[in-house]
């Protein structure tokens, strides 16, 4: 069966989507709790004002591997109420939120892990020699057995819970609710509304989004472009019923899964520091990762690739300026720039020499119709626990 398709064989309603999304978001931050009362403490003991606390100072403040520790702990929490949302709001199985095969090839989450840790490894050593001046050894034998127990443990969940969410939970969401008559709408309001929500974050202040400014303008724009198209018969329209067919495709949950992937990154410390074009970087990872999930109707690889970069390069290097800070064996001392090699290579070349060798590996054929072939609704949905 499709990855995307058996979706339709529990509770889709897009309505438990956002809910279990909302569910999800809601025991993550339950999970940042002991992070924030550690370092809240921590600040205040060394003699800092909660007034003038702020972001930057509760990342810093805590022992790295404590707070480490302490950040991945939220994702934990996160994972759990992943598989709460999946089991009683979806009458749905962790494994059919993973792969469309009968059950969950280890192998491939093993061989996709090697592949590109070894491959990781291998850049970061190359780099290493290539301009030691970059580098300053930052070994340090007991704080990297205990930065190397916390990652191996917290660092996989972290990767996997992402996994979850934007390659599995959210692409068949999305998946099946391109069969909806009203999701073209959605995506019309999406396209007109999001350039002027943009322009309109540049011209406020951050006051006016937390008392609401966000959903009020959302819903002003709601109604004044639903009035619009339906005064025009738009909706009754050949336009609207090809745009309806043109969006009800698998390229249309990989695109949006992965600009909301690559957008969730946002405020990440290095985007502050490289810029907005590192975007690049992370949506098209998102495509990557999205793209080996639909032509291997499954994320076994998505998991294993995405949790190797993450654990192998929290282990081999760090920097001041990323999200996060560890005891890694070595620390960037270089001054991060947008070159080529940062930005686009990984995604123009690096990525496309990936898809080649799964693609051989795995023998995936057929790429239009997993691509951009059409999401259609089984003729009778029953809605079921799948095995």
């Amino acid at each position: 069966m499709d990855f995307i398709k058996q979706a339709f064989n529990v509770k889709h309603e897009f309505w438990r989507y956002l809910v279990g999304s909302l569910i999800i978001a809601i025991f993550a931050v339950i999970g940042q709790f002991p992070f924030a009362i550690a370092a809240m403490i921590k600040y205040v003991s060394n003699g800092g004002s909660i007034d003038a606390m702020d972001e930057q100072a509760l990342m810093s403040v805590l022992e790295p591997n404590l707070n480490l520790f302490l950040l991945l702990l939220s994702f934990a929490f996160g994972f759990l109420g992943l598989i709460i949302v999946v089991k009683y709001l979806h009458n749905q199985t962790v494994k059919s939120v993973t792969t469309a095969r009968k059950k969950i090839d280890w192998k491939r989450v093993l061989f996709a892990f090697l592949f590109w840790g070894v491959i990781t490894s291998t850049m970061i050593l190359i780099d290493y020699f290539a301009s030691p001046e970059s580098y300053v050894w930052n070994f340090e034998l007991n704080r990297f057995l205990i930065l190397l127990v916390v990652a191996v443990l917290l660092i996989p969940i972290q990767t996997s819970l992402e996994e979850y969410i934007f390659r599995g939970y959210l692409m068949q969401g999305f998946g099946t609710v391109t069969t909806n008559k009203n999701f073209a709408y959605g995506f019309i309001f999406t396209i007109i509304s999001m350039p002027i929500i943009i322009y309109l974050s540049t011209k406020t202040n951050i006051e006016f989004w937390k008392r609401g400014g966000f959903i009020g303008i959302l819903l002003v724009l709601g109604k004044i472009i639903f009035e619009v198209l339906q005064k025009i018969d738009f909706f009754e329209s050949t336009s609207y019923i090809k745009l309806s067919k043109a969006l009800n495709r698998n390229w249309i949950p990989l695109i949006i899964t992965s600009v909301i992937f690559g957008g969730m990154h946002v405020f990440n410390p290095e985007v502050g520091k490289l810029g907005y074009g590192v975007m690049v970087y992370y949506i098209g990872t998102g495509l990557f990762l999205g793209i080996i999930t639909l032509m291997d109707d499954g994320m076994e690889l998505a998991l294993g690739f995405h949790a190797a970069n993450n654990l192998f390069g929290a282990l081999l290097v760090s920097a001041d300026w990323t999200v996060l800070q560890t005891h890694s064996v070595l620390k960037d001392v270089s001054e991060p720039g947008q070159g080529y090699g940062d930005i686009f290579i990984p995604v123009f070349v690096v990525f496309p020499i990936l898809l080649i060798i799964f693609a051989k590996v795995y023998k995936w054929t057929n790429w239009k119709e997993k691509l951009f072939g059409t999401i259609e609704a089984p003729v009778t949905e029953n809605y079921k626990v799948l095995d």
